[in-house]
């Protein structure tokens, strides 16, 4: 095992006994990336920084001054995250010539201000306007867990979870309007947590729906998340300590996430609340209307997502800029054209009505259980010239996630088996807004049962 695939749990132990060097650390995970055969992963190596940030911390942890556990730590970046002195690119070429940002994003900020080394950005949907993590400009990163073909890294923060499931980095934030960090992590077969809406500074984070955004990290264990979460939201240490399973009280939610889900997914996913229940979880099973309610919300008056995306973008739609994008991302932008003021005005007022519906029908504590998505990740190139296939499939993927978004869910995804082709499968859990520190807490002592 090399230094670069363990969990930031392991790295940060032997940072801080003596048995590894932030700068040996930095420059084995700059090789690896080099090294490794998909160089579709990283856009961009920031190795005059890493190499700076590492040396920095080598110096503090030498002298006894540690800034935390993450000192030292290396860490990725979504192409959606300002980083100094370069430009904000979002997965696509139309703004590789853009303007270099002056400063960092917030939350780039906060986890530099926690001594992790930055050592690039990595490769993403365009515009982050997909499910799927296909990339015509960057090329699209192979799902590593793939054994018979490349199969879709799952989107859009699709190199954050290659760059992780791969062993390249331990970390690596995201972003999450309709499932993008919990989409890719069960793809790949790691840790998502979509945290709530607002729960970290947006400063710096080029946006896609400013209704439904949400950051998050990709990692390897739920203490690595519950780590990073503390550390972007400007606290030195966490305050979340893992759950008594016992106590634990989670709902399967029985309308819309199961249909026409892929028979391998719900037996790996009923083996694992198998598993839970064994171990004292209670766990009851009932029909949510509201879930049916939000797409046929959808069908009547449009996606939030799309409205938004569509006014951010207008102006490069009616331009040349249009031709150089591509065209899946332009076609399913243009649908917002459609979308009228009183549709958009109807969808957010039926929107609170539907959030406080859905808190009114769970008992105080519950949280809900469900397989993540409902098939695991196909291969692409059957995708790549079959548009219609490429909308039905992204559909599809984003179908059980997305309703997290809109309901302003936090929400974690953790391996729980394997589905058709070997693939991973994810157990997604979720809980109302604000609700973070509960399901990261039953995250984690869930992640210890599935894992036996």
């Amino acid at each position: 095992m090399t230094s670069s695939s363990r969990s930031i749990a392991e790295l940060s132990l032997l940072l801080h006994g003596g048995a590894l060097d932030p700068a040996q650390l930095a420059e084995e995970v700059l090789a690896a990336i080099k090294a490794y055969p998909d160089q579709t992963i990283f856009t961009v190596l920031l190795e005059e920084r890493a190499l700076k940030e590492a040396d920095a911390a080598r110096q503090r942890l030498r002298q006894g001054r540690s800034l935390g556990l993450l000192d030292g730590i290396p860490i990725a970046w979504k192409d959606l995250f300002d980083i100094e002195g370069l430009p904000t690119t979002a997965g696509s070429k139309v703004l590789r010539d853009g303007p270099l940002a002056a400063e960092d994003a917030d939350v780039v900020k906060a986890l530099a201000a926690a001594g992790m080394v930055s050592v690039g950005r990595v490769n993403m949907s365009e515009f982050a306007f997909s499910g799927l993590g296909i990339n015509p400009h960057y090329g699209t990163p192979a799902n590593p867990r793939a054994t018979d073909g490349h199969r879709l890294p799952g989107g859009s923060s699709s190199g954050s979870a290659v760059a992780v499931a791969a062993g390249l980095v331990p970390v690596s934030i995201g972003t999450d309007t309709g499932g993008s960090v919990r989409i890719p992590a069960a793809f790949n077969g790691i840790v998502g947590y979509k945290a709530t809406r607002g729960r970290y500074a947006m400063k710096g984070v080029f946006p896609l729906s400013k209704s439904l955004d949400s950051l998050g990290p990709l990692v390897r264990s739920v203490q690595d998340a519950v780590w990073v979460d503390a550390a972007m939201r400007g606290l030195t240490a966490p305050e979340v300590k893992r759950a008594d399973l016992a106590s634990l009280r989670l709902v399967v939610p029985e309308s819309v996430i199961f249909d026409d889900a892929e028979p391998a997914v719900v037996a790996a996913f009923e083996t694992g609340l198998a598993r839970l229940v064994e171990a004292g979880v209670q766990i009851r099973r009932q029909p949510m209307p509201v879930f049916s309610e939000i797409f046929d919300l959808m069908a009547r008056h449009g996606a939030l997502v799309t409205a938004e995306a569509y006014v951010l973008h207008r102006d490069r739609l009616k331009g040349p800029e249009a031709q150089q994008m591509d065209h899946r991302v332009v076609a399913r932008t243009l649908l917002g054209e459609k979308i009228t003021l009183s549709d958009y005005v109807e969808t957010l007022h039926a929107r609170e009505v539907l959030i406080a519906r859905m808190a009114a029908s769970l008992a105080p504590g519950e949280l809900l259980v469900q397989p993540t998505l409902p098939h695991v990740a196909a291969l692409v190139e059957p995708l790549l010239g079959d548009d219609d296939l490429f909308v039905k499939t992204n559909g599809k993927t984003l179908r059980n996630t997305l309703i997290g978004n809109f309901l302003d869910f936090c929400g974690v995804s953790l391996p729980c088996g394997t589905g058709d082709h070997g693939m991973p499968v994810g157990l997604l859990l979720s809980g109302l807004a604000g609700q973070d520190a509960a399901v990261l807490s039953a995250a984690m002592a869930v992640e210890m049962a599935l894992a036996g």
